[in-house]
């Protein structure tokens, strides 16, 4: 049930008659009164003598009784209340009892007290009603309407365990402002699929992402095509910004603009600064992998930069501090953004719709710590920097690896959200993670596949030698791993970490050794990417030169029918 108060306004009538005519974007069938102040308020919808004109002047008559002077310019209060598609139709007297306890919740009435406001329910739809109100009590004073959209929103969480209809998460004021309804049906009649303030966050963001300060910000805005004003401050400080699309114009023909601020809560020009203020990032260990500075031009080098900063934050979030994972978490939202900015054509629907749905998850009332997420803020900066990926070859391979390692830090994230409580935050987070996984099926389906084939065609001795190392190092999780389709990739991976002249074990151990391995669905793929990209192999599948002593016809093992695996790591 969401419940969503629309911006006042000062003509009853014309509200009425929208409620009660046959609608602007979606047809209105029957409209009809479900409840009202009194209970006996004149329906024009159902009873022939009533119009319009007398409901609007008994709604208004607590208005025009007072003082002009004294009148609130804008004295109309409209809710609208609806249900998800999957709920149960209510009656009429189920939505008139949930008008009842809207009304109550906000403030505008109260059936304990003889001085409330005059309000109608109407309902012209299945699925929701609208609530009418006139912003003077009987008495003649105006109601305290401080907070009613979280009393409303708090009523409708009890609504749904009551009536039995599907449960929303609550909210904790940190979401991004919701396009209104005339946002929504512009962009409807234009055939977009987001409205432009959705489109506008996205640009900012992705503008944010890997930014080191206002310069590179301001400029990745103007490169992609935004219209942007600053406000100045009369001694010359940059206080603000707004943005617009030129293509979104008003009625008179002048560009739509949007503050930062009402974007989102973070994409304000003081919250965007604080992404470069902090103090540096201190070394995580000995054991981590070096990480570049950056990758101008070379994608797969920013892939595989990402995955190492991405091994790096996972502990952090794990065992740090609440301020500094809630900062790794907001840099994960950077990398993401650009990534699906980046990636091939073919995998960035699913990013995209990943990006979009963890920036919510980015988000909560733990103040960032940042500094300490330089490392995945220099990542993203790197995505931007290495330029487009084909999605072939090794810049496929490693946007593959990289996919992988995001997937294990989203779950991440929605677990530590869960233990804190954010529930929409952990929600938003598993959902990003289920387009992960699509977008990881898409990008590892060929280098697997690539890497499986060289595994198969193996010896049987060097085959039988890597399930050694496999028993001897992962006992406990050796017979699950060997019994996988995508044990030959994992074969195949453990001899070129042994051609590199290094031994697989201490690796095998170490790739093991990070959490989250035990909800994977493919073991085996899962410790691919991690012993490539900790042994510096390439992504991709590239076969080395036959020896004398490996031209024989490959032997398979024993028991074993190779065949082409599909991409299962990010498939929990």
């Amino acid at each position: 049930m969401i419940p969503r108060i629309q911006k006042r306004g000062s003509r009853t009538i014309g509200l009425l008659s929208y409620l009660y005519g046959p609608g602007t974007y979606e047809e209105h069938t029957d409209p009809h009164l479900v409840a009202s102040w009194d209970g006996d308020a004149p329906d024009p919808g159902r009873d022939p003598s009533a119009t319009l004109k007398e409901l609007q002047r008994l709604l208004d008559q607590p208005v025009v009784n007072i003082d002009e002077t004294s009148r609130p310019k804008k004295h109309v209060w409209h809710l609208s209340v609806r249900n998800a598609v999957e709920d149960r139709i209510l009656s009429d007297e189920e939505w008139g009892e949930v008008a009842r306890r809207m009304v109550a919740a906000a403030g505008i009435d109260d059936p304990e007290q003889d001085a409330g406001c005059r309000w109608a329910a109407v309902r012209h739809a299945d699925d929701h009603i609208h609530i009418v109100a006139t912003l003077v009590r009987e008495d003649g004073y105006t109601p305290d309407l401080d907070h009613d959209a979280v009393r409303v929103q708090a009523t409708a969480r009890v609504l749904e365990r009551e009536l039995g209809l599907r449960r929303l998460n609550k909210g904790d004021g940190t979401a991004a402002k919701r396009p209104t309804s005339a946002e929504r049906h512009k962009a409807r009649r234009r055939g977009c699929q987001r409205t432009a303030r959705e489109k506008l966050r996205e640009t900012v963001r992705l503008a944010a992402a890997g930014a080191t300060g206002q310069d590179e910000f301001f400029d990745r805005l103007a490169a992609a095509g935004l219209l942007v004003r600053r406000r100045i401050a009369p001694s010359g400080d940059l206080l603000g910004y707004k943005v617009a699309l030129p293509d979104d114009r008003n009625k008179d023909g002048e560009p739509v603009f949007y503050p930062g601020s009402r974007l989102a809560p973070d994409l304000s020009l003081p919250r965007i600064r604080e992404r470069w203020a902090g103090k540096p990032q201190t070394s995580g260990g000995p054991n981590e992998s070096r990480t570049a500075a950056s990758h101008p031009g070379n994608p797969a080098a920013a892939r595989r930069n990402t995955a190492t900063a991405v091994w790096q934050a996972l502990l952090v979030i794990e065992h740090s501090t609440d301020e500094v994972a809630a900062a790794y978490i907001a840099a994960a939202g950077e990398i993401l953004d650009a990534l699906a900015a980046t990636s091939a054509l073919h995998m960035r629907p699913h990013l995209r719709e990943a990006a979009w749905s963890f920036e919510r998850a980015s988000r909560s009332h733990i103040r960032a710590e940042r500094g300490h997420d330089r490392a995945l803020r220099q990542a993203a900066r790197d995505l931007i920097r290495g330029g487009p990926c084909p999605g072939r070859g090794e810049d496929g391979a490693t946007t593959a690896m990289a996919i992988d390692m995001l997937f294990f830090l989203v779950t991440a994230a929605a677990h530590w959200h869960a233990r804190k409580h954010h529930a929409q935050q952990a929600a938003a987070a598993r959902q990003a993670a289920r387009y992960l996984r699509g977008a990881y099926e898409t990008a590892a389906g060929p280098p697997l596949a690539a890497h499986h084939r060289r595994g198969g065609r193996l010896p049987r001795p060097v085959q039988q030698r890597q399930a050694t190392v496999v028993r001897e190092t992962l006992p406990d999780l050796a017979e699950r791993i060997l019994a996988e389709p995508g044990w030959y990739a994992l074969a195949a991976t453990l001899t070129d970490v042994e051609s590199a002249g290094r031994d697989p074990a201490p690796f095998l151990a170490e790739a093991a050794r990070r959490r989250e391995l035990d909800s994977a669905e493919s073991l085996s793929d899962v410790l691919v990417w991690r012993l490539r990209r900790m042994a510096d192999l390439p992504a991709d599948s590239i076969t080395p030169r036959p020896s004398r002593r490996t031209k024989r016809a490959p032997t398979r093992t024993a028991g074993r029918t190779p065949h082409r695996p599909g991409p299962r790591s990010a498939g929990r």
